[in-house]
């Protein structure tokens, strides 16, 4: 079904609303933002920035490498092909140049080289033919495919942290860096980048997802013989439980599988998670850090419930099934409209959107704003309006 079919006149009117908003309140805080690649807002609302290059700092892990920096230029190209405001292009490239020193220095990259490169180069190079912008995101996705364990078929996650060995680990946020895999493939001819991410989405079919549509976070596996060691709560509420950021990396990746590959065993796996997602979605539209969580303290997390209603519009035109195509769009705007509504804020007393993200359930920080909340609740609004373009 196509987006118009499963709309409302309203729907379509509360939408363009919404749309109008968004790009009356980008306008202001591009320009205040200009120079920045924020993340977070402060005290006073206004965005931080982390665009720091710390000599000193063996990964610059929290600055320049920070791994949400991708998502503030998708913003500005995602704005920019709604309105083709030149400002945005100008903005977004500025960000795409700063980013290169992280190739020069390294470390501090891994897997989510996808969220980093994907929505800045190669939205840049989609909209704009930018030659400079294909051959960087070619280059991430060389380092993405250099991550791939070929004994356990998946795409390692993060570098050691601390005293932890992290070789094994490979986490469920990857289903959606491996977008970059699909694209350069496609964009050279090179099978090589297509069948290392289709093989890391079969071990996560295999490995990460329940048979009722939870997913885990985190799976590590032996780094030199391949199976499974264990598995982790992750940033979610327990192991065995279901931290929904994650199961909106899940329903979305699978159905960006799905969308690159035809494989139908992707958008099965999608629309299995997506009907637990549906199913523990309370009518408030407003969505727990974990489905599994206890009912106090009632941490929430925006930026999870913005993602899965990016990816339930995407799984609702991609599925054949016009009842769970209806379904999925109907949870995609209960969540949209609540986070409208309730956990959002339209003036400058803050540079951000959305309110209410949490990093995780245990460590926090709770309730604060996130850029990529921002990002995925304005790809949501602009999918629904005809003005967004899919960069995944």
């Amino acid at each position: 079904m196509t987006i118009e079919e499963m709309l409302s006149e309203e729907d379509l009117a509360w939408a363009g609303d919404v749309s109008g908003r968004i790009q009356e309140k980008m306008s202001r805080v591009t320009e205040r933002t200009r120079g920045k690649i924020p993340y977070t807002t402060g005290p006073d609302g206004s965005y931080d920035d982390r665009s720091r290059m710390d000599p000193g700092e063996k990964d610059w892990g929290n600055g320049l490498a920070w791994w949400t920096n991708g998502f503030w230029p998708g913003i500005l190209w995602q704005l920019y092909h709604a309105c083709k405001d030149r400002r945005y292009e100008q903005a977004a490239r500025e960000t795409e140049e700063k980013m290169d020193a992280c190739f020069l220095h390294f470390y501090g990259l891994h897997h989510d080289v996808g969220f980093m490169w994907m929505p800045m180069a190669v939205a840049d190079y989609r909209l704009t033919g930018s030659e400079d912008a294909k051959r960087r995101g070619l280059l991430a996705a060389q380092l993405l495919a250099g991550r791939y364990n070929p004994a356990g078929r998946f795409i390692r996650a993060w570098n050691e942290v601390g005293e932890e060995d992290t070789r094994g680990w490979a986490i469920i946020d990857c289903m959606f860096n491996i977008s970059l895999l699909y694209w350069a493939s496609e964009e050279t001819g090179d099978p090589r980048f297509k069948e290392i991410a289709m093989n890391h989405a079969d071990t996560v079919m295999e490995h990460f997802i329940r048979p009722d549509g939870s997913s885990c976070h985190i799976v590590e596996f032996d780094p030199f013989q391949g199976g499974v060691v264990r598995t982790y709560g992750g940033q979610g509420y327990a192991d065995g439980s279901a931290w929904t950021r994650g199961q909106a990396w899940a329903l979305y990746g699978f159905s960006i599988s799905f969308r690159h590959t035809g494989r139908q065993e992707y958008l099965e796996t999608a629309q299995r998670v997506a009907d637990y997602f549906v199913a523990h979605t309370p009518p408030s539209g407003i969505i727990p850090v974990d489905f599994c969580q206890p009912p106090s303290p009632a941490w929430e997390d925006s930026c999870g419930a913005c993602a899965a209603a990016g990816g339930l519009i995407e799984l609702a035109q991609l599925t054949k099934d016009r009842t769970k195509a209806v379904q999925y769009m109907a949870c995609a705007l209960r969540i949209l409209r609540a986070i409208d509504r309730d956990r959002s804020c339209w003036d400058d007393t803050c540079d951000a959107i959305v309110k209410n993200c949490s990093g995780s359930y245990h460590g926090g920080p709770h309730h604060i704003t996130m850029v990529y909340a921002d990002y995925f609740f304005i790809e949501a609004i602009f999918k629904l309006t005809g003005e967004g373009f899919f960069i995944w």
